[in-house]
């Protein structure tokens, strides 16, 4: 799945929209598709569970803090918008390893 990540650049971070797999058997970034980031954790969607998870994920495979990691909108749904600060929109691409 190597389809181009919508990303929108912003003064306070990087923008762009994840598409949530809770209860999976492992969790992962499964690469973009439709401009979302897809991925799978394995917590449920209950009491903030997936959310944080989401969040430790990106932040790990970033190299960030997770403090500069946060969901901007979307906590009860699948598709959230994450934000992310101190990562160039090219270090995101390369490390997430999408193209």
């Amino acid at each position: 799945m190597s389809e181009e990540l919508r990303v929108t650049a912003t003064p306070e971070g990087l923008l762009f929209t994840v598409h949530v797999q809770p209860r999976a058997s492992r969790s992962e970034i499964c690469g973009a598709k439709e401009g979302e980031l897809r991925l799978r954790l394995t917590s449920p969607p209950v009491e903030d569970a997936a959310n944080k998870q989401c969040v430790e994920l990106i932040a790990k495979t970033l190299g960030v803090a997770k403090s500069k990691v946060s969901i901007k909108s979307g906590a009860k749904s699948r598709h959230k918008v994450v934000k992310v600060e101190g990562v160039d929109h090219d270090a995101l691409l390369s490390l997430l390893k999408i193209q």
